[in-house]
């Protein structure tokens, strides 16, 4: 048995990374699929309520997807037998994973001291409250709210104009514009409905929070530069939809870019953690603004 400070297996990120391109050979986006089932939209919930984030909203909107999970909440064993309940006999659990780093003292060729963080993951497991038994009442999943997709929303329309975003209408396509520093989107009216709208409105002001006088993201020196931020602001266009209890469908001028992501993520098993935690950010950016 590991040590609880013993670095993951080196090919966690290989399970995760291929576990994701498995899906996305098929078509299939993990960070969408949950949302065509009758489940409330959301994130994945810890057993205290706190969401979880990163890469684990990835891992767990898969599992839900693939088992036909409708709760968001997920518990580890122990956690369920505190609450008094327990896992029913024969249940298999879904794997999440703990980011950190370790600090370790190397000696440079000067004979210096020198102190190295490596970062590292631990995988633990965490069952869905549709697996536990004798759980109360407010572990059960609501019911989703109705909302009509021909209409605005209120409140998510007030929620984006506290962002601070130089939003501009017009044109037949979204897209933000670094140099300028603007979100273009086409009007209103043009999407198939409301959700589309602030789907496509997350998407790019997630780019918005990248700009260098913000996160500063850049994957100037990568390979795939262009798919690798692509792919950081559509896995936090799903986040942030999740928060404000949107669906998120996929955008069909998207569909290009599957082959461009497989071939990110076979050349790099570590991508698409980076590129969770990478949208976690910008997500998180964006509702600390909203809050300015």
């Amino acid at each position: 048995m590991s040590r609880p400070n013993e670095p993951a297996r080196p090919d966690l990120y290989s399970r995760i990374t291929d576990k994701i391109i498995a899906q996305l050979e098929t078509g299939v986006r993990p960070w969408t699929q949950p949302w065509t089932s009758s489940a409330s939209v959301s994130r994945p919930l810890r057993h205290n309520g706190e969401a979880y984030s990163g890469i684990n909203v990835l891992l767990l909107w898969s599992e839900a997807m693939a088992r036909g999970f409708q709760a968001s909440t997920w518990m580890t064993f122990r956690q369920a037998l505190a609450l008094g309940a327990h896992v029913r006999k024969g249940e298999t659990g879904a794997t999440v994973v703990y980011a950190n780093t370790l600090a370790r003292a190397e000696t440079d060729d000067a004979g210096e001291e020198q102190l190295r963080r490596i970062p590292f993951l631990k995988a633990y497991t965490v069952f869905n409250v549709e697996q536990i038994e004798g759980l109360g009442e407010g572990h059960a999943p609501e019911p989703a709210p109705s909302v009509n997709p021909d209409a605005r929303i209120a409140q998510v329309e007030a929620w984006f104009a506290t962002l601070g975003v130089d939003v501009r209408h017009g044109g037949g396509s979204a897209f933000y514009v670094p140099s300028m520093d603007h979100v273009q989107m086409p009007a209103f009216e043009q999407f198939r409905d409301a959700q589309s709208y602030y789907a496509t409105l997350g998407h790019e002001c997630v780019h918005w929070t990248g700009h260098a006088a913000r996160l500063g993201r850049d994957f100037s020196r990568s390979t795939q530069a262009y798919a690798r931020e692509e792919l950081v602001a559509e896995l936090g266009a799903a986040f942030l939809c999740a928060d404000l209890g949107l669906a998120l469908e996929p955008r069909e001028d998207h569909a290009a870019y599957l082959d461009h992501w497989l071939e990110v993520l076979r050349g790099d098993k570590r991508f698409i953690v980076s590129a969770a935690a990478h949208a976690q950010r910008g997500v998180a950016f964006l509702h600390q603004a909203s809050t300015a």
